[in-house]
């Protein structure tokens, strides 16, 4: 970690490690998983502010955005500043929180790294989950047809980042359990609805789903 200063704002900018972690959910789900191999993240958080209490509760995260730190003309853009508070941006460009999916689909198919074009900016929990939740999906194409089980995938994958980094970030042990909670209830409540008629599938993913409650013993 080491601390930047921008403007009279400082920063602290953390790598954070995001090794690919093994394709648990059924095959066809991702059409090009792991096509890009993920190896760390370069998060921002102005000193001193991060929050931990930001529930999981699946609302649009506030207060977070992926920052580019290269040219980039092929993505959507807004400032940075919109989104992000107390960096002391000005004009630097952030991808358009609207263009996660366009973001996913136009890295794979020009086959640009994320990390090349992107840093996380991010300075509560709740964003840096959804943060890191994103960055799974920009390394992993999907058709995003089976959604409950593509966003298993990344709900465990963001998790377990989480868990390889809790110092690093800083959460409490008890923040963490409770975290997992919120992720699992999350995960429950949508294959109650995708697969309310597929009762094999939804045996499947209840088992799947104990990776989530199971996470720390697995870092």
């Amino acid at each position: 970690m080491h601390s930047t200063n921008v403007a009279s704002a400082v920063f602290d900018a953390v790598r954070l490690e995001t090794k690919a972690v093994p394709c648990f959910v059924p095959a066809g789900v991702f059409d090009a998983f792991g096509w890009c191999e993920s190896d760390w993240l370069q998060w921002q958080c102005p000193t001193g502010t991060f929050r931990e209490d930001t529930p999981i509760d699946g609302s649009d995260p506030a207060r977070m955005v992926f920052v580019f730190h290269a040219p980039c003309e092929f993505l959507p853009r807004e400032l940075a500043k919109l989104h992000a508070f107390g960096y002391g941006f000005d004009d630097e460009w952030a991808l358009a929180p609207y263009a996660i999916d366009e973001a996913t689909d136009e890295l794979f198919e020009r086959a640009v790294s994320p990390r090349s074009l992107l840093r996380l900016a991010a300075d509560n929990l709740n964003a840096l989950f959804w943060g890191l939740h994103d960055w799974v999906h920009f390394h992993n194409h999907g058709p995003f047809e089976e959604v409950a089980w593509t966003e298993l995938q990344c709900d465990f994958t963001a998790l377990h980042w989480l868990a390889r980094n809790r110092s690093r970030v800083g959460i409490s042990e008890r923040r963490f359990g409770a975290l997992v909670q919120e992720v699992d209830e999350l995960a429950a409540e949508r294959f109650a609805s995708a697969l309310r008629d597929r009762p094999l599938q939804r045996e499947a993913a209840r088992q799947q789903r104990q990776l989530i409650r199971n996470i720390e013993s697995v870092n």
